[in-house]
């Protein structure tokens, strides 16, 4: 059977973009990402986009839009995924089943969304669109209230971990001064992000400012291309595994804090590519609230519940620890324009492992895992990666 690999990418600028929708923005990315894997769109067998949308634009049908920034694609099959946050990781496993299945061997995944044109208000009732709305839709702040909720319920249980989620911010914002698409390249350190003021307000308690992404504006693409036509091209990152776990949408049905689908769905890949979390180089994760990361660092094994805070207290997932943990500075300080995030974190993974990383480079990063998940850990998404060529 074919496997997909990635033999080209393109991100740009996250943040308060001037583009007026998500067809321009498309468009810049596809062409790069075509330019980077050194095709022409007559190459391209099917394209598969990322796009939440939900209310941010009226204009939807968003498959459609690739070709309007370029006809050289109109007659390319093209299908749109969404998966609330899990929306671009959605869009790759449906490039690679495409190709697995033989019916192309070239792919183009895009990732977008365009957020920042919509009132803060909208935005927020937008996202709960990823919740389910008949039990959760009424709590207070929208989304970060469902994290905020998840926070307390954290702390009553294992102890008030907010100095730890601090430190996971701080490390997220100092990591994103390297990444040049960031939406916000500022290192704010530990003391500003461990207190609350006027510029770093609670948002919903526990969680300050300072512990939850932003909106953003902004798109990925990757190409890929089954392993006999990517053995001609410059680059070519693998999956060496790839792993997608669903839990029950419901907060009131399950455990919350266990993340019992996102850790079903990290023991699945790493057993698939046959390693431990020792093996990998570092790993990009869905920190869209601090609390996320810090149960994500639970769910993939790297601590036991509830001590999920020695991982950045000791220093494991700082740049220069045992396992960095979001070196692009993660959805916190890269921003996370929904369709785009999982695109976006797959590309920065290819990056890394070709060597192509810039200031974010971890030094001889050879194994990436990915995770990317939609909703209060409903949808996800765990991906290894190596590079090939």
């Amino acid at each position: 059977m074919p496997k997909g690999q990635i033999v080209g990418w393109a991100h740009s600028p996250f943040g308060k973009l001037d583009a007026t929708g998500t067809e321009e923005l498309m468009a810049s990315v596809v062409a790069s990402a075509l330019g980077h894997a050194g095709i022409g769109p007559q190459d391209v067998d099917g394209i598969f986009v990322g796009v939440m949308n939900n209310g941010f634009s009226r204009q939807d049908f968003q498959g459609g839009l690739v070709a309007m920034g370029n006809e050289a694609l109109a007659h390319v099959p093209a299908v749109r995924l969404e998966n609330a946050c899990a929306t671009g990781s959605a869009a790759i496993h449906a490039a690679l089943d495409f190709i697995e299945a033989g019916r192309g061997r070239i792919a183009v995944v895009v990732g977008v969304e365009k957020m920042t044109a919509t009132p803060t208000a909208e935005v927020g009732d937008i996202l709960l669109g990823a919740s389910y709305r008949k039990e959760e839709a009424d709590i207070d702040g929208g989304f970060a209230g469902l994290f905020g909720r998840i926070a307390q319920a954290y702390f009553q249980r294992y102890g008030d971990r907010s100095e730890e989620l601090a430190m996971i911010a701080a490390k997220n914002h100092a990591n994103g001064m390297a990444n040049p698409y960031a939406h916000m390249r500022k290192d704010f350190g530990f003391d500003f992000c461990n207190t609350v003021s006027d510029r770093n307000p609670y948002v919903a308690a526990p969680l300050r400012r300072t512990d939850c992404s932003l909106i953003s504006d902004g798109a990925a693409a990757l190409v890929l291309a089954d392993e006999e036509t990517a053995a001609a091209m410059s680059r070519a990152i693998a999956f060496r595994a790839r792993s997608h776990v669903n839990d029950i949408m419901a907060m009131s049905r399950r455990d919350v804090l266990a993340f019992e689908g996102a850790r079903r769905a990290w023991a699945g890949a790493l057993d698939t590519a046959g390693i431990t979390l020792d093996d990998l180089s570092f790993v990009e994760t869905h920190d869209c609230f601090t609390i996320a990361e810090l149960i994500e660092y639970e769910a993939m094994g790297l601590a036991r519940p509830g001590e999920g805070h020695k991982v950045v207290r000791e220093g494991t997932a700082l740049k220069d620890g045992k396992l960095p943990v979001n070196p692009s500075g993660g959805l916190k300080a890269k921003g996370h324009p929904i369709g785009a995030t999982g695109v976006s974190m797959h590309a920065i993974a290819a990056m890394q492992l070709a060597g192509e990383a810039g200031d974010m480079q971890v030094p001889g990063a050879s194994l990436a895992g990915v995770f990317n998940m939609g909703g209060v850990a409903v949808a996800n998404y765990v991906s290894v990666l190596e590079r090939v060529r």
